[in-house]
């Protein structure tokens, strides 16, 4: 089986890469001469975990090669997935330019009977819409067949997610198509990993919809915990025996300062707007995307009333420096789009407070978008030195441990503001610490 898979972004990245680690011989293409050259000398645009090994693997076993000749990669594969960005317009929208780029290029040089396989998240048509393109240009000369196969791959988890899902769908019109996915995902089907096989808008559907939920479950938990501050109820608890039922489960039930990352952001904004254009209000995803943003802007207020400020005042922080630990929308990854620390640090930063931050991973993506707003620090212990609050946003490994008689001798007050709940608040304030947290109060 010869694979090609067009766009080296992170969906692209880590399913070429684990296709070839199944022992398929895989060509990444990308127009980025730049990042093509990068991966050919080993070295990796993003961060997660196993992958560079995987790449360098494969790479050095010549199962997997990176290249921007597309022309030559359509040519030589059956099946070719698309995996470029499709980026939310101001609208909403899912912007499909990339995808139209892709499907014009594979039809240019389609040489016989091909698979396409939407890998990119796309709204529910585009693989009716790729089909149109192809065909328009190849005047039919060429048999193809297009499949919707959509990932679910989580940031910091991806590749364990593709060698271990939870399901595979694939969204097709053809048996021929139907098998030959099958045969790419022959390991996971021989470790009797389920499949779902249906028509190709449903499986478009199945990603907005999966994402959606999800979503609004982390929504839900965090107006609980909202609730739960104000009656004087501990939402960890709460949580804890929602998940044990089994119509609910635990995953997704953690509180905090609101979703954010490349996925579900882009992912309720578009399912809203295909609703919106087949004359459908739909109210609860559109709540969900107005709560998650308020939530960010709920852990302003949270802070400056564990500060003692009225925080919606002008300059309420104008007299506090405060520490954040943790940038990235999640632990393990660099990512730092539409993550909650922008919205909060911007927000802390037009009030007057000065920001020293730390995190592990995405300093580098950090200073694209604070520039010199922010003062950067080597480690959590540097950014907690002299100030009034330390503010923990992304709950990495090593914030979990930290030496607190260590943060208390260093910071200037001690307050602490942990919006991921990874301290028990009795014991931090038995250190002396003046604590907040989410749902906990």
């Amino acid at each position: 089986m010869r694979v090609a898979v067009v766009g080296t972004g992170y969906v692209g990245l880590v399913t070429g890469s684990c296709l070839a680690e199944f022992g398929m011989h895989v060509t990444c293409v990308d127009i980025d001469k730049t990042k093509i050259d990068k991966l050919n000398k080993g070295q990796i645009p993003i961060y997660e975990p196993g992958l560079e090994s995987i790449i360098n693997r494969n790479t050095r076993d010549g199962r997997l090669k990176f290249t921007t000749d597309i022309s030559e990669s359509v040519k030589n594969n059956l099946v070719i997935f698309i995996a470029v960005g499709t980026p939310a317009r101001e609208d909403g929208s899912a912007d499909l330019q990339y995808v139209d780029a892709v499907a014009k290029q594979i039809a240019d040089n389609i040489n016989g009977y091909k698979v396409i396989v939407d890998k990119s998240t796309v709204p529910v048509g585009t693989g009716q819409r790729v089909k149109g393109i192809i065909k328009d240009i190849t005047k039919n000369k060429f048999k193809f067949d297009v499949v919707s196969n959509p990932e679910f791959l989580r940031e910091g988890a991806a590749v364990n997610d593709f060698m271990r899902p939870d399901r595979i769908v694939i969204g097709a019109e053809s048996e021929e198509a139907v098998a030959i996915m099958k045969d790419v995902y022959s390991a996971h089907y021989l470790n009797e990993a389920p499949f779902v096989i249906t028509n190709i808008e449903t499986a478009e559907m199945i990603k907005y919809a999966s994402n959606a939920f999800l979503a609004l479950k982390i929504t839900y938990i965090n107006e609980v915990a909202n609730l739960c501050d104000l009656v004087g109820a501990d939402v960890h608890k709460v949580a804890k025996a929602m998940g044990m039922d089994g119509r609910i489960s635990p995953k997704f039930l953690h509180p905090g300062p609101g979703y954010g990352g490349s996925c579900f952001p882009k992912d309720t904004q578009a399912l809203s707007y295909i609703a919106k254009t087949y004359g459908y209000d739909f109210q609860l995803v559109n709540t969900t995307v107005e709560v998650n943003e308020l939530q960010k802007l709920k852990m302003v207020e949270k802070i400056g009333l564990l500060l003692g400020v009225d925080h919606s005042a002008q300059n309420a922080f104008k007299d506090y420096t405060l520490g954040i630990l943790g940038l990235a929308f999640k632990p393990n990854t660099d990512d730092m789009r539409e993550s909650p620390s922008i919205t909060i640090i911007n927000e802390l930063l037009e009030k007057g407070a000065r920001i020293k931050a730390f995190d592990p991973i995405a300093m580098e993506n950090a200073r694209k978008i604070f520039g010199n707003r922010v003062h950067y620090c080597q480690d959590e212990y540097e950014t907690a030195e002299g100030v009034n609050c330390l503010v923990i946003l992304t709950e990495w490994n090593q914030f979990r441990k930290l030496d607190m008689n260590k943060m208390k001798a260093i910071m200037k007050d001690l307050y602490l503001a942990d919006l991921r709940n990874i301290y028990e608040p009795e014991k931090m304030k038995s250190i002396g610490f003046k604590y907040t947290s989410v749902g906990r109060s």
